[in-house]
């Protein structure tokens, strides 16, 4: 089937329009390539614009009206940025969305799956967040995923729309054909700041927050190779009738993620062991909306879409140190 795919000339979109590819589906990617690169989109249906141009989303479906699906993974995704620019997030996150979420209303395209996150879910004693867990985004960035779950909600209870939400955790890794991965020079997730340091591209890997209420003091992160999160999408693609009959109600969410928690602190030693090599690393406090973290229970994803995690965080590790060499030779330094 031909799927639109906001965002899909960014990390998460790119992988995902080549699981989409694989499967034997057609993505059409809309992207206004204000963070992902254009070298993303090389053959590939592509429309440069912004998810908020309603005239641009009609044009496209009436130039691709086989499309069936839209997966939306457009967004503004930098905790920290958001703290700092807390307007800039909920007009691009948020009130673009609801003028994407209307003009697919309008045009009869009522199947949506979004890119949620995890970071919507609250600080808990317990590591492992169901689905039902409570809510209480820390930052910003998490707020405008929670409210637009709130809108797609809503407007599934109102209208024809239908939505499958995935709350994914943190995505590490590359395209397993290297194509695609993280494309900022000077990444601020914290596998990209390890492999920076393993590379000598700069002194130090800098831990920040040592006083959390974890088994060693750090955050903790359910880290899923990004390989395996594209993966989820096209299983919600392909079941996304299937899975909303199961539950009887016009919207789902779903947890995207291993099962497993990993510590900063284990993280730093699996990237020494899979690099040969000691990394430099100094203790910082906690950034400003970062949280302790947690990992996901994924038996609604196993039930409900047959998909589970297959990937390791060694194979993420050596992915990821992979692309990084290859960055260099498709993007050049940014």
């Amino acid at each position: 089937m031909k799927v639109l795919l906001t965002g899909g000339a960014g990390f998460l979109g790119s992988i995902t329009a080549t699981a989409l590819l694989r499967a034997g589906h057609v993505p059409v990617v809309l992207d206004s390539l204000v963070s992902g690169p254009r070298e993303f989109t090389r053959d590939r249906i592509f429309y440069e614009g912004d998810v908020g141009d309603r005239a641009l989303v009609r044009r496209i479906i009436a130039e691709h009206p086989e499309i069936e699906v839209t997966v939306h993974m457009a967004a503004r995704t930098s905790v920290p940025e958001s703290v700092g620019e807390p307007g800039l997030y909920y007009r691009e996150n948020v009130v673009k969305t609801l003028d994407l979420l209307e003009e697919l209303i309008t045009l009869d395209r009522p199947r949506v799956v979004f890119s949620s996150s995890a970071a919507v879910y609250a600080p808990s004693a317990d590591e492992e967040v169901t689905e039902a867990s409570p809510v209480a985004p820390g930052s910003p960035y998490g707020r405008t995923k929670l409210m637009v779950e709130q809108l797609l909600t809503d407007l599934s209870i109102a209208t024809r729309l239908r939505a499958v939400i995935l709350r994914y955790f943190n995505p590490v890794g590359s395209d397993p054909d290297l194509r695609s991965g993280v494309h900022a020079a000077e990444p601020t997730h914290v596998l990209g700041q390890l492999i920076r340091t393993a590379r000598g591209e700069q002194e130090v890997f800098t831990l920040t927050g040592t006083d959390y209420p974890t088994r060693d003091g750090t955050g903790l992160r359910d880290y899923v190779h990004a390989w395996d999160l594209a993966r989820s999408h096209v299983r919600a693609v392909e079941r996304f009738d299937q899975a909303l009959d199961a539950v009887g109600t016009p919207s789902l969410v779903i947890n995207v993620g291993t099962g497993g928690g990993v510590t900063v602190r284990e993280l730093h030693a699996a990237t020494e062991r899979v690099t040969g090599r000691p990394i430099p690393m100094r203790e910082a406090p906690a950034r400003p909306g970062d949280a302790t973290g947690a990992y996901a229970n994924v038996e609604r994803a196993r039930e409900l879409l047959g998909w589970e995690a297959e990937l390791t965080l060694d194979e993420a590790i050596r992915s990821s140190l992979a692309w990084a060499v290859r960055r260099d030779d498709l993007l050049g330094r940014r």
